[in-house]
């Protein structure tokens, strides 16, 4: 199978395969109107099966990538720029996330007051952090990611 070489893009390469179609929703690639490209369960030896996904003429603002990164933390960026890569990133979980994940707790005010979520990293080796309103204390693999605040 040949799959074209990106001219200018985007690939997130290295996410878990049960991750993948949450990556492609959370970044509205459903709706897009560039080129994409996805492999799913590929062999891959950093961690078992994996996915990738290419996407043409389009780059990752901060935010988009700090979303990616709490769905497929070990993931990494790849910046293509005139079919040369230009940039590699590792990502990594932040420090503090903002209005990027609802919190849990029906109680919490930001469920029932029109304001962003904060939450900030308690161990970010294990993926858990803390709601700075309510103090609930919540894993990435629980996190419920929104594509707004």
């Amino acid at each position: 199978m040949k799959v074209a070489k990106l001219c200018n893009g985007t690939v997130i390469d290295h996410i878990p395969s049960d991750k993948l179609f949450k990556v492609i929703s959370l970044l509205g690639l459903e709706n897009t109107t560039s080129q994409i490209t996805f492999g799913y369960n590929l062999d891959s030896q950093k961690i078992g099966k994996k996915a990738i996904i290419k996407i043409a003429d389009r780059f990752l603002d901060p935010d988009e990538v700090n979303k990616v990164s709490l769905i497929a933390p070990n993931a990494q960026i790849v910046i293509i720029r005139n079919y040369q890569v230009t940039e590699k990133k590792q990502l990594i979980l932040p420090e503090e996330i903002c209005g990027e994940v609802k919190c849990l707790n029906p109680k919490c005010i930001t469920n029932n007051e029109p304001m962003c979520t904060r939450f900030v990293a308690i161990d970010r080796a294990k993926g858990l952090y803390k709601c700075l309103y309510c103090e609930r204390m919540v894993s990435t693999e629980e996190m419920i990611v929104t594509k707004d605040c």
